[in-house]
């Protein structure tokens, strides 16, 4: 966790791909800690073709069958079924905005968003962006997007800096 608290959680991504697979993790990680989805990320690359998006939207039932029996993922048909809504959905997405970073980055005006909070217990759970972001990936066609869930993504992946105002990497 402190690796990737240092090197990974709200730096700035714009690789779709990257994207991706930050949006799928987050979903998985409903109900679990992010302990978990961590220790299984590499499982969940071979697993879902190093998260390509094109050959994620092509699984079939029998990729949904194989997954399932994945002991290396999380086995839930729910969030299986959603990752390959969301690709299906990202690349529709793609298409119309000339990739998903442009869109998704779209929300914080292409920015991220630095709240300094002063400890942990000021950071919330969902922001009216998250609401907005989670309303209208809905809208489109993802899954396992609520609110809360696109604000763990938006804090993953950089568009919002929650650092607390004591850690080295606030003031990145």
């Amino acid at each position: 966790m402190i690796a990737y608290h240092d090197r990974e959680w709200g730096v700035p991504r714009h690789d779709d791909r990257v994207l991706f697979e930050f949006l799928i993790l987050e979903g998985a990680q409903a109900g679990l800690s992010w302990d978990t989805i961590l220790r299984k990320r590499e499982h969940y690359r071979r697993a879902f073709d190093r998260f390509d998006p094109r050959r994620v939207a092509a699984y079939t039932p029998a990729d949904v069958r194989r997954l399932l029996h994945d002991a290396g993922i999380v086995r839930n048909r729910a969030k299986i079924e959603s990752a390959i809504a969301n690709a299906r959905a990202l690349l529709a997405v793609a298409g119309e905005f000339g990739s998903f970073d442009r869109y998704i980055w779209s929300f914080v005006g292409g920015r991220p968003v630095h709240n300094r909070p002063r400890r942990l217990g000021d950071i919330p759970v969902h922001t009216p962006v998250s609401v907005t972001m989670s309303k209208a990936l809905r809208a489109r066609g993802f899954r396992f997007v609520g609110p809360t869930i696109c604000y763990a993504f938006m804090q993953a992946v950089g568009l919002v800096n929650d650092h607390t105002v004591d850690c080295f990497r606030s003031r990145r």
